[in-house]
């Protein structure tokens, strides 16, 4: 029989040698692309104030060149202007409809799994009820109902979204109630409330953290989905939802640059916020290897 002892332990070296620089260009090419993307769309819109109304026919359906580097739309706007501030729109409205449904998950969690019995049941039924109903449809019929806005947007991805980091957040309190520190606090004198807030919301504080970085890249593309079918910003607003509802006319007449320009973007920010929830993701549990396609 060949030995093969040695081919095993030659591979193990090289993946322990290899395993943390991809993780690393990971989390520096992420950081890299978000901060020049925060930047551009903190300080273009201060130093260039973009007309939503602005109408120019006589430069309609220009392709890119160098006075406008993502070509025109049909009325005449600069993409590039309004991708930007599409742009901004978005992350907004990823970032606080995810701490919205992620600080909803979480107290419903925590609940959950502190009490027990009929309450954690009740509320796991709750769960399991909204989970039945898919998301999208859920928020159109939200939107629809509290109409179309870009606060409608933030309640309807907030309510919609919290599903995940509610059962995290039970998860993790179930396995920390059995613990000895648990025990012993509760030994000690002190109080349900007390034991959550010193003891067990800290304790699922990364996850929770974690749970919100990786919604936003979902809410950012829940938004533009929303506002895709006419349900998000006003139609005359930049968004890149309605930048690309705009131009799918247009690709029949041969303006590709109207789709490709807010989509690439779109596409690029959210694999950027998904890097870094991986690498974070990898280093909260190091045996789990991140699967990310960049």
């Amino acid at each position: 029989m060949v030995d093969t002892s040695w081919r095993r332990a030659t591979r193990s070296r090289i993946a322990v040698a290899a395993a943390p620089k991809s993780p690393r260009v990971r989390l520096m090419t992420s950081a890299i692309i978000l901060g020049v993307l925060a930047v551009t769309v903190i300080v273009v819109p201060l130093v260039v104030n973009l007309n939503q109304q602005f109408v120019d026919l006589a430069i309609a359906n220009q392709p890119p060149s160098l006075a406008h580097p993502f070509g025109t739309d049909e009325m005449g706007r600069d993409v590039l202007l309004r991708v930007i501030y599409g742009l901004r729109v978005s992350l907004m409205v990823g970032i606080v409809a995810a701490l919205v449904s992620t600080v909803l998950g979480t107290l419903i969690g925590a609940l959950a799994g502190a009490a027990g019995g009929w309450v954690d049941r009740l509320l796991m039924r709750l769960v399991d009820t909204v989970a039945s109903v898919p998301h999208l449809l859920l928020g159109v019929v939200i939107v629809a109902v509290l109409g179309p806005s870009l606060t409608s947007v933030i309640i309807s991805i907030g309510l919609t979204h919290w599903l995940s980091s509610a059962r995290i957040v039970r998860s993790e309190i179930l396995s920390l109630r059995g613990r000895p520190f648990i025990d012993a606090a509760i030994v000690g004198g002190s109080s349900r409330m007390r034991v959550m807030g010193r003891h067990l919301l800290p304790n699922v504080a990364p996850q929770v953290l974690l749970a919100t970085t990786l919604m936003i890249p979902h809410a950012v593309w829940h938004e533009t989905a929303l506002s895709f079918l006419g349900l998000g910003m006003p139609p005359h607003m930049a968004s890149i939802g309605n930048m690309i509802n705009d131009a799918k006319r247009s690709l029949l007449t041969g303006g590709w640059w109207m789709s490709l320009a807010p989509g690439l973007v779109l596409v690029i920010a959210t694999l950027a916020i998904s890097g870094l929830s991986g690498v974070w993701r990898d280093r909260l549990n190091p045996r789990r290897r991140s699967e990310l396609s960049w």
